[in-house]
């Protein structure tokens, strides 16, 4: 797989070290000189140009790229850079850095953004994840928020630990993809039982994320007074 990043600071290395280390190849682009340190990720190319302008992107070669990761420490860089690679080079996938929590509305389809990660939020979730029993966290968003992985650590009082896996009414288009059992993430087998603090991790439509944590682990809805 053929992968352009652009900004090629910290994180962008990071990622190039990763990608690299899997047998990816990688460009990364970078329009200040002080960045390109081709010492950091020698396994990677490297371009000296703008990744915001059209003739730097022709010339990194963005119609024949798989992905493209837009991971400057600049948000309107990453949307400008996003929506290049989508409309321009037809990329068929791309993620972008969310530097500032208030511009994560901004970063959808309409941009060309594919897949959007705020540091910010995917912190907070991991914090909330650690922490919490019982509760859907929302781990990372899909396609401009319309598909969001979340999870759930099943508590002993939900009525559904015992409950095969063919036998969850999930609603809407919630997936179950994985369940992490001792520390070990397993696929989820039809026959299988869901057991107490097993995390469960789903991909599901926002619209059904309260339907659904509801149905794992259903609260006492207050009735109005008549």
């Amino acid at each position: 797989m053929r992968v352009v990043i652009a900004g090629a600071g910290n994180v962008g290395r990071s990622i190039a070290r990763e990608l690299t280390a899997n047998g990816h190849q990688v460009l990364l682009i970078d329009r200040n000189p002080a960045a390109i340190v081709t010492d950091s990720v020698p396994e990677a190319e490297w371009l000296l140009a703008d990744a915001c302008e059209l003739n730097s992107l022709e010339e990194a070669g963005l119609d024949s790229t798989d992905v493209s990761i837009a991971a400057t420490g600049d948000d309107k860089a990453n949307l400008v850079h996003s929506l290049l690679a989508k409309t321009e080079f037809g990329v068929p996938r791309t993620v972008a850095r969310v530097n500032h929590p208030s511009n994560e509305w901004m970063f959808d389809d309409l941009w060309g953004v594919d897949v959007a990660v705020s540091t910010p939020r995917l912190m907070g979730a991991l914090v909330e994840e650690a922490v919490t029993v019982g509760d859907l966290v929302r781990l990372f968003s899909f396609r401009g928020g319309h598909a969001n992985l979340v999870e759930i650590t099943l508590p002993e009082t939900s009525p559904r630990v015992g409950t095969t896996v063919s036998e969850l009414a999930l609603p809407g288009d919630a997936v179950l993809v994985t369940i992490i059992r001792d520390a070990v993430a397993r696929a989820p087998e039809q026959d299988g039982a869901v057991e107490a603090n097993d995390e469960l991790l789903f991909v599901c439509n926002p619209a059904y994320e309260e339907e659904l944590a509801q149905y794992l682990v259903p609260r006492h809805t207050p009735q109005p007074n008549p």
